[in-house]
């Protein structure tokens, strides 16, 4: 590949250059970016449980974004939507393992124009879809390819393409599933399980070891980390974020907060203060425009995203008002379209078709092992009342969801019946029709669902004798929720 080849032909630390000193010329842009990883999952953002210590490092340099969302809570989608700046329903990439429109500029040729070598190691786009974008080269972007990272790292210390400045994109396969057969020293009984969790050891058993993979992708930042500084330039932009949440009940897969709100750090030496915090709502979106004018280019109006490279310096506090996300579905694995709009402390959520049974990898019989523990949630919900709650609320969604994330931030009580919210839903449920009609959002069903009338076509699901009734849509359904045959 280019990038050997130019290792062969360049000596051993030509770059110069500590990350932390003064320059000014054009930055080196790296973008690290983790595999199913909730927001929550790591010491930056409170937790107390996880081994992070090179992501909370980075926060010690950087700015730490409390309000980070991805456009969709699925692979494809998500990363489509960070390398288009168009969101799902713009760039085509609807479904998960779907594709932008070929026609479409994508990252690479923007920073091309810019004079940028642009370089992929890993799972950057989805899984084999890395060529449809046009990095000048990239390597490794195949199921759970851990060499994607020592590759990276020779990458930098060969130091390519001498004179042109680098936009780097590093993607983990951690903490994607299959996780780690070792759980690497977590202590399965002292680890807290996520809202909306069934005590079980089987669960805790499997979440020592999702600890242990988000641990993989930490140890994986570090490396990045370490050969950026001693490689690239001294103004080095590095961000780190995740594609969506992690592969738990609830979250990925799910427009809820542990689905689509997700870590995002960015270091940039002077001009991004150290150890600095900001409530500013940003989108995956946004991140093509605000690289382009770190680089020194004009990003496009007609991106859905928005420059927030003032925040980045300080000169503001704010972006976004709202924010947006859709999900389509994965295969028939997850047939269950939902859209969404947060709006200050407010989330709405459309379930498109709550006739439909809500299923996952996690409860469906397959090859990546996570049955082994949501069969123990049914197990439990047999005899246990509330068990049995969390595991109808897995597959049965009422139409709409309404949420204080204020005093409800684990999204655990739905207002949208609550008459005294009545006029805050129907002003959300109006952005979102608003939305949906300026996407040219046709709300398509990408696969055959599984109906809630019939578990038998969702398998296991349902706890035996308590099969989960259809919720009721709302009282005046909005008419861009109309069911589509």
């Amino acid at each position: 590949m280019n990038w050997q080849i130019a290792c062969l032909l360049v000596a051993l630390g030509s770059a110069a250059g500590a990350w932390g000193a003064a320059s000014n010329s054009r930055p080196d842009l790296v973008v690290f970016l983790t595999d199913d990883q909730s927001q929550a999952d790591l010491t930056p953002y409170g937790s107390r449980a996880l081994r992070t210590s090179n992501m909370q490092r980075l926060a010690d340099a950087g700015l730490t974004f409390t309000d980070a969302y991805v456009a969709s809570p699925s692979c494809a989608p998500s990363r489509a939507a960070l390398l288009t700046g168009l969101m799902p329903a713009r760039n085509g990439a609807e479904a998960n393992h779907s594709k932008p429109r070929p026609e479409l500029k994508k990252w690479p040729a923007y920073f091309q124009e810019l004079g940028y070598e642009v370089v992929a190691f890993g799972k950057v786009s989805h899984y084999r879809h890395t060529a449809d974008y046009g990095f000048d080269s990239f390597a490794h972007d195949t199921f759970h390819d851990h060499a994607a990272i020592p590759a990276a790292v020779a990458f930098l210390r060969c130091r390519r393409s001498p004179g042109k400045p680098l936009c780097l994109m590093v993607g983990s396969n951690w903490p994607h599933v299959p996780w780690p057969e070792s759980d690497l020293g977590y202590d399965p009984d002292a680890l807290p399980l996520p809202a909306g969790s069934i005590d079980t050891p089987e669960t805790r058993s499997w979440r020592a070891r999702y600890a242990a993979a988000v641990t993989k992708a930490d140890d994986d930042l570090g490396q990045i980390m370490d050969a950026a500084r001693a490689c690239l330039a001294a103004n080095t932009l590095f961000l780190f974020s995740s594609d969506h949440g992690a592969q738990w009940p609830f979250a990925k897969w799910n427009c809820y907060e542990a689905g689509v709100r997700v870590p995002l750090i960015v270091a940039w030496p002077g001009v991004v203060k150290p150890g600095a915090r900001t409530g500013a709502m940003v989108s995956w979106v946004d991140f093509l425009p605000t690289l382009i004018e770190a680089a020194g280019g004009k990003p496009p109006a007609s991106l859905d995203g928005r420059s927030f490279l003032q925040v980045l310096e300080g000169r503001r506090s704010d972006h976004r008002d709202r924010i947006f996300s859709a999900h389509s579905g994965d295969g028939r694995w997850n047939v269950y379209p939902m859209r969404a709009v947060r709006a200050g402390p407010w989330k709405y959520i459309r379930n498109l078709h709550p006739e439909f049974a809500f299923t996952t990898h996690i409860d469906l019989p397959g090859n990546l092992g996570q049955r082994a523990y949501f069969a123990s949630w049914e197990a439990a919900a047999r005899t246990n009342d509330r068990a049995a709650a969390i595991v109808h609320r897995y597959h049965a969604r009422p139409a709409e969801e309404l949420f204080d994330l204020e005093s409800d931030p684990d999204e655990q009580v739905n207002l949208a019946s609550d008459p005294r919210h009545a006029e805050r839903l129907k002003t959300l449920r109006r952005e979102l029709d608003g939305w949906i009609r300026d996407q040219g959002d046709n709300l398509r069903v990408f696969a055959e669902p599984r109906r809630l009338s019939d578990p038998g076509s969702y398998g296991p699901g349902a706890p035996s004798g308590s099969e989960p009734p259809a919720p009721k849509p709302a009282a005046t359904p909005p008419r861009s929720a109309a069911r589509s045959p």
